[in-house]
């Protein structure tokens, strides 16, 4: 943490449950959190700012044969029936022929993919007070699934370029993202992160992994990512998604084993705070850069799968 960051206490972080709780904010059945920001205005002046159309994807291949680039989990298996099927159905001889498949995705692995509302509970309950025991596995997520999300996240996008901040590619594993770096960076890139905004974190883990190989597999590996003292940033900010290149939390987040991942289960508990973990976010970088500026029209759109508490996505950024 710097010198500019105290470090809130454990028991300081268990009060962000409440004193950033958007429950209730937009009734008491609400099921979008805080995709409530993304209004119909928010959306028009978006769409407002392309330029150029300039498209840049922030995923990577979900790819069978390498279903687990990153030691986060396995992401896809696939399955091909066989060949010749059409004409045994028809019993004669036909000029074409099909393919059929099977495609099974743990979304929450290592591709990039959409956390919803479901994915995380607190003392028995879901964003809002649904009862986390409503998400089984027969039933599925039966208050909370990512299909009620059937306008997709289409609002300003913002990249917060904390490895340039400091002059890297990327950060060291396990170093924590700050309230002050999220400031120095709207400061240095002259963005300021507003209401409804897709608000994206570029800290070059995913590449680091990519580049050197995982240090261990899930919550053990060491990874940059946000501190839980970035939460009263977002809340005040009120952004509609945050994505990142990583898993959103720094690991280890130097708190105990019930926030282990406190971005994680703060932002999807207490704010409703829809969350896209490892994207790829180094050639949206350069592409700012390039283009002199760090805001952009952002498009991601979750699959409409009922009773799920996740989506595989491909988001896109527009200049």
């Amino acid at each position: 943490m710097s010198g500019a960051d105290p470090t809130p206490t454990e028991s300081e972080v268990l009060d962000y449950f409440t004193s950033l709780s958007n429950w209730g904010r937009w009734g008491a059945d609400d099921r979008l959190g805080t995709l409530n920001t993304i209004t119909d205005e928010v959306r028009a002046a978006a769409a407002a700012s392309i330029r150029t159309g300039r498209a840049v994807s922030l995923s990577r291949d979900i790819d069978p044969h390498a279903p687990d680039p990153l030691a986060s989990g396995n992401s896809v298996v696939q399955r091909f029936t066989g060949t010749g099927e059409v004409e045994e159905h028809f019993g004669q001889p036909l000029r074409f022929d099909a393919v059929t498949e099977f495609v099974g995705i743990a979304a929450h692995g290592s591709n990039t993919h959409v956390d919803g509302l479901a994915h995380y509970s607190w003392e028995g309950c879901n964003y809002n007070g649904f009862p986390a025991s409503e998400t089984t596995s027969l039933g599925g997520a039966r208050r909370l699934s990512v299909h009620h999300a059937v306008h997709g996240f289409l609002t300003r996008g913002v990249l917060l370029d904390i490895a340039a901040l400091h002059g890297v590619d990327w950060l060291e594993r396990g170093r924590p993202v700050t309230p002050a770096d999220l400031l120095a960076a709207e400061a240095r890139q002259g963005v300021t992160v507003r209401s409804g905004d897709a608000l994206l974190v570029h800290t070059g883990n995913v590449a680091r992994i990519l580049h050197e190989g995982p240090d261990a597999v899930g919550p053990a590996a060491r990874q940059a990512g946000l501190h839980a003292s970035s939460m009263p940033f977002l809340r005040e900010r009120d952004i509609a998604v945050l994505g990142n290149d990583g898993v959103q939390d720094v690991q280890p987040s130097g708190y105990g084993l019930d926030l282990i991942r406190p971005v994680h289960t703060i932002g999807l508990v207490a704010l409703g705070l829809w969350l896209i973990d490892n994207m790829e976010l180094t050639e949206l970088a350069s592409v700012c850069r390039d283009e002199g500026r760090w805001e952009f029209f952002f498009a991601a759109l979750p699959w409409r799968m009922v009773g799920v508490t996740s989506s595989a996505s491909n988001p896109v950024a527009i200049f």
